[in-house]
């Protein structure tokens, strides 16, 4: 069963969309909130109308109630002795009594309609109060997760690019290996081992002039034979060079990335390779995994300018000073688009993230600048402890 392969770009246009509707819900609790809060205030405003009008009633109520119950008294007495007075009086008693009456009842009725009118509003407000509160707390809960999907969340999808592109390094590797054992295994067969195969039909043929066609003959074979067998030996120092170059080991970082590069530019013929070290490292060495880091780091480099930046001219510094050490490698090749290298992922791609892990691993930082038709600029920067030479 092949594994699930997950696209970060299509998970970045994923929390793109949710972001988008997270928001948008935001928005509209912001805005439901909003709207509360103004509905809230005008109704607070409205309450406050309101008690002022039922504290007016009362009063009002009060004083109908005192001159309801003198008017009753008098309408009483008028009707206790209604002999005593004119009919006149006796209506007049009557209506202003139930005038008053009257006058009470409505007053009564209207402040009923007022307090209940107060009470809705008190409990309206209690519920608008509810609906703001939460809607903050939704409105904050909400950018809780906007950070979250802004922040961390796009933080997986990074990791998960970064994780396939180890994936697909990791993968490079392996047949970069492989790659390699078939290069050394090419070069070994059509270097040394063709050339020691002629040594063996050379030394044959020596013999054989020496019977036949006399001494002279016989040394001067024996001198072609020693050329042959001078180049094979340099062909098989030159294969376990770039295996891994010995002097490495023997003279430090210094010297024999000076050698290698004198080597380069006259293999070459067409690059000039200019070769600049500041800080003294002759009384000190780096650890063995430093050198071997740096060197490599600086060959892959300075492969890429020749092979693929087309380069005639590459400045290659090492600076080093308290705490740690730089490396500087600037070509005059074609140059190329960073993010459009990344992106591809193809040699050139896997060569970069080759030299990003080699810097991590040295706990260091890589700066590449390259632009289209004006040259690379590699920077490289790591800390360092030094090591008695007689340890290493």
């Amino acid at each position: 069963m092949n594994p699930i392969k997950l696209d970060s770009k299509l998970l970045d246009e994923i929390i793109d969309k949710m972001i988008h509707t997270v928001d948008s819900s935001k928005d509209e609790i912001f805005q439901i909130g909003e709207q509360s809060r103004q509905q809230y205030e005008s109704l607070v405003e409205e309450l406050a109308d309101i008690k002022r009008q039922v504290s007016i009633v009362i009063e009002e109520g009060d004083k109908l109630e005192v001159h309801s119950r003198i008017a009753r008294n008098r309408l009483a007495q008028v009707s206790k002795h209604f002999k005593q007075f004119s009919e006149d009086e006796i209506r007049e008693a009557y209506e202003k009594a139930h005038k008053l009456q009257v006058d009470l009842s409505m007053m009564q009725q209207h402040e009923k309609q007022l307090r209940d009118r107060r009470d809705d509003l008190e409990r309206r407000l209690l519920g608008l109060q509810e609906i703001i509160e939460r809607s903050e707390t939704l409105v904050s809960q909400i950018t809780v997760v906007l950070n979250y999907l802004n922040r961390d969340l796009r933080q997986v999808g990074i990791l998960l690019e970064d994780a396939q592109q180890k994936q697909d390094f990791g993968l490079r590797i392996i047949e970069a290996q492989e790659e390699e054992r078939k290069r050394v295994s090419r070069e070994i067969h059509d270097g040394p081992a063709q050339m020691l195969a002629n040594v063996m039909m050379r030394s044959e043929l020596i013999e054989r002039i020496f019977r036949e066609r006399g001494t002279e003959d016989g040394f001067k074979e024996i001198r072609n034979l020693r050329d042959n067998v001078r180049n094979a030996l340099y062909e098989v120092r030159r294969i376990i060079y770039d295996l891994r170059p010995m002097a490495l080991d023997d003279l430090g970082l210094i010297p024999t990335l000076k050698k290698y590069l004198n080597t380069i530019e006259e293999y070459d013929g067409k690059t000039k390779i200019l070769f600049h070290s500041i800080g003294c490292l002759s009384d000190i060495r780096l650890p063995p995994r430093f050198e071997v880091a740096l060197f490599r780091l600086a060959q892959e480099a300075v492969t890429n300018a020749i092979k693929h930046a087309e380069a005639t001219e590459i400045n290659v510094r090492v600076e080093v000073e308290d705490d740690y050490i730089s490396m500087i490698i600037k070509d005059n090749g074609k140059g190329f688009n960073v993010k459009t290298v990344k992106e591809n992922r193809d040699k050139k791609s896997f060569g970069l993230i080759g030299m990003k892990e080699r810097v991590e691993l040295l706990e260091g930082k890589i700066t590449v600048d390259s632009k289209k038709g004006l040259g690379t600029f590699i920077m490289i920067k790591v800390p360092f402890q030094v090591t008695n030479p007689a340890k290493v």
